[in-house]
């Protein structure tokens, strides 16, 4: 993990195109502007857990719904 010291208004870059600034320090709070490609999807970690736990629930339903039906025994 690398740890960076930043002030407000202050930035860092990620890769080319990827950059996070610093617009608000409060107490313990910090507030970010994120400024990335369309394509690339910015979530806070737990709105990204939960889309990534839907996902998983769509997956395995989805195999659920195209598993041949049991025979039974007769």
């Amino acid at each position: 993990m690398l740890v960076l010291s930043r002030q407000k208004n202050e930035s860092i870059m990620i890769g080319d195109n990827v950059e996070v600034i610093i617009v608000d320090v409060r107490g313990d709070k910090v507030r970010l502007g994120i400024t990335a490609p369309k394509a690339i999807s910015v979530h806070r970690k737990e709105v990204y857990e939960a889309i990534q736990r839907e996902k998983a629930g769509e997956k395995s339903e989805d195999k659920q719904e195209t598993k041949p039906p049991a025979k039974s025994a007769m």
